[in-house]
């Protein structure tokens, strides 16, 4: 049940050893938002492929992604930190709810170069942002010299961004998008070095995965939608029922493979929160793609694709290639680095590249995660096991 609206009053700390701290429905209501942008991109990746522009499709998608996820981000470890849950607070994550529609409205668009609504949204999130970072070191004084790091830093690149708009006319170039980027990227790197916010290990490990949930879901409803309108046709060829039964096994195993170690445990320092956080980047992009990638199959199969067999099989394993590599270096490696896991996971990442030239590839696909899987959860058995005997 939402708690009833509370006064506005000065913004201190949470405490990051706080128990049974969990998402509030406005942030997971806050997710959904977010989430918009990525459909509008995977869908427009999807576009892309089947009109025989693949390698412009995945560019754009990835430099469509680093935006929504960067924002996101931002937001999520904020909130982990300082969150009073009142009128204010509410009200300044509207603002940043906005700016997610905006930006989701404006990702067709940048795939053909077009930043105008994209950096629009993008810095109506920022606003909101800033302010509350002015509340942070307001309330808060031990932490205020990072939260005005944080709001300077924001203020500047973002006053970059709207420059570049302004001088381009819209048309920014990839290497002054990835220029722009990287000053952002670096705004909490170099904050944090003014002293380390008092983020929540538990928190931010609900936070990631239940986005990744919903990143799954669009991936779900994105490749249905596809077999929907396939199954339209008089003749559906029966190659669709192994997009469904591949779909269906990379997405559930993707999942579980995802939840098979207890991330919190290892975000111990703000060194290791830092790569965990922002590797999921790779993470979660490829599992958005993966769902442009089935869909784009299903259209390979209904004759709807201007690429061939290789070409639409490889958005199906090379988002799985990068999933899996991601998962062990960002996750997985952390809880265990020896042979044991990585033996699994190396030997997967062959077999995806292998299977990209050979029939019905997604189902492939499927089959291979599921023996990884079964690997990898007997493996976080025994490390349970193991660390019960011991304590």
């Amino acid at each position: 049940m939402i708690a009833p609206l509370r006064q506005i009053r000065p913004l201190s700390p949470r405490d990051p050893q706080e128990r049974h701290r969990t998402a509030s429905p406005l942030e997971l209501f806050t997710d959904l938002c977010y989430v918009v942008a990525i459909a509008q991109g995977a869908l427009t990746l999807h576009h892309e492929i089947v009109v025989g522009r693949p390698a412009h499709g995945l560019l754009w998608f990835g430099v469509t992604f680093f935006a929504i996820f960067l924002a996101w981000l931002n937001f999520v470890w904020f909130n982990s930190a300082y969150d009073p849950d009142d009128t204010l607070n509410r009200t300044l994550t509207l603002l940043q709810i906005f700016g997610a529609l905006v930006l989701a409205a404006g990702v067709p668009r940048m795939f053909e170069q077009d930043f105008t609504l994209v950096v629009i949204g993008y810095v109506v999130m920022r606003v909101g942002l800033v302010l509350m970072w002015l509340r942070a070191a307001a309330g808060h004084p031990e932490g205020r010299r990072t939260a005005l790091r944080y709001a300077g830093g924001l203020i500047l690149v973002q006053t970059c961004w709207v420059g570049a708009l302004l001088l381009t006319q819209g048309d920014l170039s990839i290497w002054e998008f990835l220029v722009l980027a990287a000053a952002d990227f670096a705004v909490p790197l170099l904050a944090e070095r003014a002293g380390a916010t008092p983020w929540h290990p538990q928190h931010i490990a609900e936070r990631y995965g239940l986005f990744f949930i919903i990143v799954l879901g669009e991936t779900v409803l994105s490749t249905t939608i596809a077999i929907q309108v396939a199954l339209d046709e008089a003749h559906p060829p029966r190659e669709l029922w192994y997009v469904v039964a591949g779909g269906v096994l990379i997405t559930f195993c993707a999942w579980w493979l995802y939840f098979s170690r207890d991330n919190a445990e290892i975000l111990t320092n703000s060194s290791i929160g830092f790569a965990w956080g922002f590797g999921h980047y790779a993470i979660f992009g490829a599992a958005a793609a993966v769902g442009a990638g089935l869909a784009a199959r299903v259209d390979y199969y209904t004759d709807h694709a201007e690429v061939s067999d290789v070409v639409s099989a490889t958005f199906v394993t090379g988002p799985g290639v990068v999933f899996l590599s991601a998962l062990w270096f960002v996750s997985i490696r952390l809880h265990d680095s020896s042979w044991r896991t990585l033996a699994p996971f190396g030997s997967a990442v062959v077999a995806l590249v292998a299977v990209t030239f050979v029939p019905y590839t997604e189902l492939w696909v499927g089959l291979i995660i599921v023996v990884l899987l079964v690997a990898e959860v007997r493996l976080a058995n025994a490390s349970e096991r193991t660390v019960g005997a011991t304590s």
